[in-house]
């Protein structure tokens, strides 16, 4: 079956799909409600808010409050638009129809993550703005050095965190076992690195924590990261690159 075919296939089968809908509109709705209501508050805190937070404050940043809920639904997405197959065990029919597997799997994940930068790229946009527009005076504009940057990297991260979970999800082809590593990674694991001094210095490494840099626009006092915010996101797609080879190799020694 032609490449063509099969990327029309694909987008058939994702559109039809009634948690596609779901989860992308819930990426969409709690990444921007979530932005919103931390920028009001952060409006009507700032001045009491102490002095160092205040020289760390980030309007950009506080507009993408809601982008840690974000993610948890394009984990979700992800997982979903390749473990589904297997849960219902169409996977055969979809391999009997394309047996040429890079061809079938990379398909799949195009169409998907052209979807999921579509959705991310409009979400965090619309946080954005929504946002500063409740920043009052402390807001920032699209125009202001690093904003356009750090807006784009916001559905770029997104887009990123979809296809991760797309490649572990290729690797372990369940949604529950997918869905029982990511979660805890990224929700618990993730910060854990992040916050505890011992291991800070591994945990900056981690997909979510570097490419989540690109949204920073105001350089945190006392912050020694070994690379910038296209450097972090950088070191988040080889990450995603990593998941999906380790996802195509074992689609191609594996049965259905």
């Amino acid at each position: 079956m032609a490449a063509v075919q099969v990327i029309r296939s694909e987008w058939t089968k994702i559109r039809s799909v009634a948690s596609t809908v779901w989860t992308l509109s819930l990426a969409v709705v709690v990444t921007i409600a979530v932005g919103m209501l931390i920028s009001a508050l952060s409006r009507s805190q700032f001045d009491r808010m102490p002095a160092r937070e205040r020289l760390n404050f980030d309007p950009t940043v506080v507009s993408f409050a809601g982008m840690t809920l974000g993610q948890l639904a394009m984990i979700v997405f992800g997982v979903l638009v390749v473990s589904n197959e297997y849960s219902t065990g169409m996977i055969r029919t979809s391999l009997a129809a394309v047996p040429q597997r890079g061809t079938f799997l990379f398909s799949k994940i195009a169409v998907a993550a052209a979807l999921a930068l579509a959705v991310g790229m409009a979400t965090s946009f619309a946080a954005f703005f929504l946002g500063q527009s409740l920043l009052g005076s402390h807001r920032t504009e699209i125009g202001d050095p690093g904003v356009l940057r750090a807006v784009i990297g916001g559905g770029l991260y997104m887009t990123l965190i979809a296809m991760f979970s797309m490649g572990v999800a290729s690797m372990l082809r369940s949604p529950m076992l997918s869905l029982g590593i990511l979660m805890p990674f990224f929700f618990l694991i993730s910060n854990i690195l992040g916050n505890v001094d011992a291991t800070k210095k591994i945990g900056r490494f981690l997909p979510d924590q570097a490419g989540s840099r690109i949204m920073q626009v105001v350089p945190r006092l006392d912050d020694d990261t070994p690379y910038g915010p296209w450097g972090g996101l950088g070191i988040m797609g080889l990450w995603v690159v990593a998941a999906l080879t380790g996802g195509y190799i074992l689609l191609k020694k594996r049965d259905a």
